[in-house]
């Protein structure tokens, strides 16, 4: 009796080995798959983006970036506080801060004149919070970076020269 529980025990081991290799490969194809669904499915997404781009954000200057976000002129203001940066180390990382003393702040932008796309970011504020914004954007060369502010009023601007002495959208 002994040699049959053996061999009985030996086949119940032979068949959970196999049940487990069958368990691991079944993973292993499934997760194979779901990654190669990953890939395709990012991969179809960046085209979709690049096929249809934002019309506001295709521009060379800051009128043109007025007039293609619905307006038709921006003054200069004393009530928009812009913080960048004298001289940016790194285009590719340059920090900004834009704060709007303006009312009914509705939306703030960031323009960089020499950049391929003049419009960097451009951010909406809803009602009742504070018209405040931090980042960073990529700056291409030695440009004027403008705030644009937009109120109920129309578009405001304030501007500074931000040169730039590594990087940017050229590398």
């Amino acid at each position: 009796m002994g040699a049959v529980w053996r061999d009985e025990s030996m086949k119940q081991s032979n068949l959970k080995g196999m049940s487990m290799n069958m368990t691991r490969r079944s993973v292993l194809r499934a997760g194979g798959a779901a990654g190669l669904c990953v890939v395709a499915a990012s991969t179809f997404g960046i085209r979709l983006a690049r096929a249809a781009p934002r019309p506001e954000f295709d521009v060379r200057s800051l009128d043109e970036v007025v007039k293609r976000l619905g307006g038709s002129a921006a003054s200069e203001s004393a009530d928009i506080h812009f913080k960048a940066p004298d001289i940016a180390e790194n285009g590719a990382v340059v920090p900004v801060e834009i704060e709007s003393a303006l009312p009914n702040t509705r939306a703030i932008a960031i323009v960089a004149e020499k950049n391929p796309h003049a419009l960097s970011a451009n951010f909406a504020i809803p009602d009742g919070t504070d018209a405040f914004v931090a980042t960073r954007v990529k700056v291409a060369e030695t440009s004027n970076l403008y705030a644009l502010v937009k109120t109920d009023a129309g578009y405001f601007y304030a501007t500074k020269l931000v040169k730039v002495t590594l990087g940017g959208c050229g590398g």
